[in-house]
């Protein structure tokens, strides 16, 4: 099966369900990649902060050479760290990480976090992190604006069919849409049913950005970093609420998590090492959830935020 798509406002189709490449190993990722390929995948979500590009990028090129893809078939994501906001270093940073996908283009190139950092150079430091050479945590000066006219030069370039934003606010997209030469196509946040982010999903839905959710099984994603939150909160796998919809339709708990998102339009990148989770979590757009399926899983909204840089000790209060 591979996924439906969306329009995107560059006029890009994107696959609704994707495969997310936060926290996959650099030893499974090629193999990764391939598998999910072979089983219906063409979306998939890097980024330079992941520190598995290049391994990606060798699954890609399997798939590619045994004929189980073309490259045109593929939507490959990837993310602008925040050392590399300056205007003129994200031109080159953008091609280092195409070298290492081997890849000509990015069909969707985002701006990670609304954060500007002190540039490390990649051969002192790669992925950089959150730290400087100096191991501190240092701002860049440079502005969104000044960040976001070096992004419209790579759809220029022809080295990014279409940009987007993520982790932003609505004050921030507000902002953003007053100036931008090339509107972001997407907005990738933090989405699940304990934080739904209505307010800023509506915004950006209605200002044509096709909205992206990340750890869309909400604390399940962190449980791995220590998190408290995520380990005093319940899984949204065992709530009940998510397990009489998936049971009443003969689905599992994360079918049903990502089905909320999908039937809202929202695109989704989860991942999975089983087979049969891999393939299920792609078979999310053939069912319909009713009206109040949908109402009572968006009632476990808490406003709890889980990938928020001050859980990890990171003073960047930006949410």
């Amino acid at each position: 099966m591979v996924a439906p798509t969306v329009t995107l406002n560059s006029g890009f189709e994107m696959p609704l369900v994707g495969f997310g490449l936060w926290k996959v190993n650099n030893d499974t990722c090629a193999d990764q990649i391939y598998n999910a390929i072979k089983a219906g995948y063409r979306c998939f979500d890097g980024a330079c902060d992941y520190g598995n590009e290049v391994e990606a990028g060798q699954g890609v090129a399997r798939a590619i050479k045994d004929g189980l893809v073309k490259r045109e078939e593929l939507f490959i994501v990837s993310k602008l760290w925040n050392s590399f906001h300056d205007g003129d270093k994200v031109g080159p940073i953008c091609r280092k990480q195409l070298a290492d996908w081997g890849v000509d283009y990015f069909d969707l190139y985002i701006v990670h976090f609304p954060i500007a950092l002190k540039y490390v150079d990649p051969a002192v430091r790669y992925p950089p992190g959150w730290m400087s050479a100096d191991d501190k945590l240092e701002l860049s000066t440079a502005s969104i604006r000044e960040t976001w006219t070096a992004m419209e030069s790579l759809v220029d370039q022809k080295l990014a069919h279409s940009i987007g934003v993520s982790n932003f606010s609505a004050q921030l997209l507000m902002d953003l849409l007053r100036y931008a030469r090339v509107r972001p196509a997407t907005l990738q946040i933090e989405h699940h049913p304990y934080l739904t982010q209505k307010r800023l999903v509506d915004y950006a839905q209605k200002e044509g950005l096709t909205v992206t959710a990340y750890s869309s099984f909400g604390p399940l994603s962190f449980l791995e970093l220590n998190l408290k939150d995520a380990q005093d909160t319940p899984l949204l796998f065992e709530h009940a609420a998510v397990t009489a919809i998936a049971q009443k339709h003969g689905r599992t708990p994360a079918q049903v998590l990502l089905r909320w998102a999908t039937q809202r339009k929202i695109a989704v990148i989860p991942k999975s090492n089983n087979p049969t989770r891999l393939a299920q979590n792609l078979q999310v757009t053939d069912f319909e959830l009713d009206a109040a399926e949908i109402d009572s899983i968006s009632a476990l909204d808490k406003g709890l935020r889980f990938n928020d840089p001050l859980a990890y000790g990171l003073y960047v209060p930006i949410f």
